[in-house]
């Protein structure tokens, strides 16, 4: 186990000292007085598990592949990008473009997300305690994107197979997106993804799983037809 105190360094130095850390077979590696630096625990490529304890700024834990990430605060934008596999915390909210271009591994977002959230993301899952902002799903090409509340803008815009459970409001869906009725595997789903990921929002009075509605690709916008041109300009 290593701690590694933050104040005073910079982020080059943090990050060569959590390599350090890896390198010297530590799997529990935390960070205290992380400042809201940028670019914390990127390209980490083990099997450990790196807490924070505190918020963080922007493209924390991106480009990761098997490690943990955990935030015990709130992170700026493009948190876990392009994230291949492991699994990112936020116990507080997130930035714009969080989990963006994910290709597998979990992003856990127990706030709200702002904008972007999961956009073109290829795979994985991402789930959003609270409300997320607009344009979020944003042709998402594979996945699974969960969010409790509700849904800004411009949701699933120009989705590909990216599925979407909304357990609020959507303000306004997205460019071919429609809405499925929820199955009962979907219903299971959900159950086991929030008993393991955010159970303590299983017990918020009123809240569950059968709240939540489906969004899905309407498929218009997958293969070009000039007769859906209008469609094609609205997206474009």
């Amino acid at each position: 186990m290593a701690t590694i105190d933050c104040a005073g360094l910079s982020v080059r130095e943090i990050n060569q000292a959590i390599r350090s850390a890896v390198a010297n077979s530590d799997t529990e590696i935390t960070l205290v007085n992380p400042g809201g630096q940028h670019n914390l625990s990127v390209a980490i490529l083990s099997p450990v598990h790196i807490n924070i304890k505190g918020s963080v700024g922007y493209y924390c834990g991106g480009l990761i592949d098997k490690a943990t990430v955990e935030i015990q605060g709130s992170a700026g934008w493009g948190l876990a990008e392009s994230m291949l596999t492991g699994k990112v915390i936020v116990h507080g909210s997130a930035g714009n473009g969080a989990a963006a271009a994910i290709r597998s591994g979990t992003v856990v977002i127990k706030g709200d997300a702002a904008a972007r959230a999961g956009v073109s993301m290829k795979g994985g899952l991402i789930i959003i305690g609270g409300n997320c902002g607009y344009m979020s799903g944003f042709m998402g090409q594979k996945g699974t994107l969960i969010v409790c509340g509700d849904a800004g803008a411009a949701f699933g815009d120009s989705m590909y197979e990216t599925v979407c459970f909304v357990g609020g409001e959507t303000s306004d869906l997205g460019t071919d997106t429609v809405v499925e009725t929820l199955a009962e595997d979907d219903l299971k789903f959900l159950q086991q993804a929030l008993e393991e990921h955010l159970p303590d929002k299983l017990n918020e009075p009123g809240f569950t799983v059968e709240r939540f509605k489906k969004i899905v690709s309407g498929r218009k916008l997958w293969n070009f037809d000039k007769q859906d041109w209008k469609t094609w300009k609205d997206a474009l």
